[in-house]
């Protein structure tokens, strides 16, 4: 790959470059990261300058560890910025622990400044909790969907890959990184430029935030039936009041025993118990990922007494769900 010139000019050149300041969060997951970092240097060489500079920080300013373990060194700690900095906050792992006091507190008293801020994978619980996202459009990865949607109501959560809602800005993780900082660099020069980043990283599917971040239901479970992934459609968007197999056969056009029939040939299990597992899966999520009580917990997950949800969630995960609440307790604490 020729370094000699840039691949494309900017629209106009800019007087002044543009700042992002990352600021790692322990446990942050490195591919949020690198994706967003590597789009800014890629930007840099194909335009021929400096349209972007960029700094690394965190609290403590001296060392922070990603979730594959490996260890950064940053260049400084949580310091005051500039009115026209870009602040992108890099989740991970446990995110709720890595949203200490000092942080949340950093965070209030630099957005008043009216610079953007950007949550990447699970940071948007960060933006979340310190308030920033009141009233707003936002996206987090689909594992921490359930638990933040429960928390967070005033928040507006989507599916997207990626939501900018005025200055606040959200990705889903992974490389979703790519698809925001593509977008934020089309806004700042050109399409053109944001074109030749996307060559560069090898990237031909660009996607909007219009885009949803999971694989569709037929990609997901290796089965393409058009009823048993509109019936699968329906479990997933009605998991706090769950709908009988009669009627999800009728809303489909089929009888109780087609349904049998077709999830036992494709999945190999009955209706219920597929949607049980669903179930089961989101109390899961909501145990490992909140601070809720167990009972509701087993209500939001369509469970009418705690006794038959700790009996069901224990004859899936040879567990119950106190012993599951307790053994992640410590990762709820901020």
């Amino acid at each position: 790959m020729s370094t000699t010139r840039p691949a494309t000019q900017t629209r106009q050149e800019v007087d002044k470059t543009k700042r992002f300041v990352f600021v790692l969060l322990d446990n942050f997951t490195m591919l949020c990261f690198a994706a967003a970092l590597e789009s800014l240097r890629i930007a840099n060489r194909m335009a021929g300058r400096e349209v972007y500079s960029w700094r690394i920080i965190g609290e403590g300013g001296d060392f922070i560890t990603c979730s594959a373990g490996t260890g950064f060194k940053l260049d400084g700690d949580l310091e005051e910025l500039n009115r026209d900095d870009v602040v992108m906050l890099c989740g991970g792992i446990d995110v709720q622990a890595a949203s200490t006091k000092r942080l949340l507190g950093w965070l209030r008293r630099e957005s008043r400044k009216g610079l953007p801020v950007a949550g990447l994978c699970t940071a948007a619980y960060t933006l979340a909790k310190a308030g920033l996202l009141d009233g707003k459009r936002a996206t987090i990865h689909w594992e921490n969907q359930d638990s933040f949607a429960e928390e967070f109501q005033e928040v507006e959560l989507t599916k997207s890959v990626f939501v900018v809602d005025d200055k606040r800005l959200t990705t889903a993780g992974g490389t979703s990184s790519i698809d925001l900082m593509l977008k934020l660099i089309a806004n700042d020069t050109d399409e053109q430029l944001a074109n030749a980043v996307a060559d560069q990283l090898i990237y031909s599917s660009i996607r909007t935030d219009q885009d949803t971040q999971r694989l569709s239901v037929p990609t997901r479970i290796g089965v393409r039936h058009p009823k048993l992934s509109q019936v699968i459609q329906i479990m997933e968007q009605n998991i706090e009041e769950p709908i009988s197999p009669s009627i999800l056969a009728k809303d489909v056009g089929m009888s109780t025993r087609q349904l049998e029939r077709l999830f036992r040939r494709y999945l190999n299990r009955s209706p219920k118990r597929y949607y049980m597992e669903l179930r089961l899966q989101k109390a899961r999520n909501l145990l490992m990922q909140t601070d809720m009580s167990v009972i509701n917990v087993a209500l939001a997950c369509g469970f009418a007494s705690p006794s038959h949800f700790s009996k069901c969630y224990r004859a899936h995960y040879d567990t119950t769900p106190y012993r599951e609440r307790g053994t992640h307790a410590a990762r709820l604490s901020i």
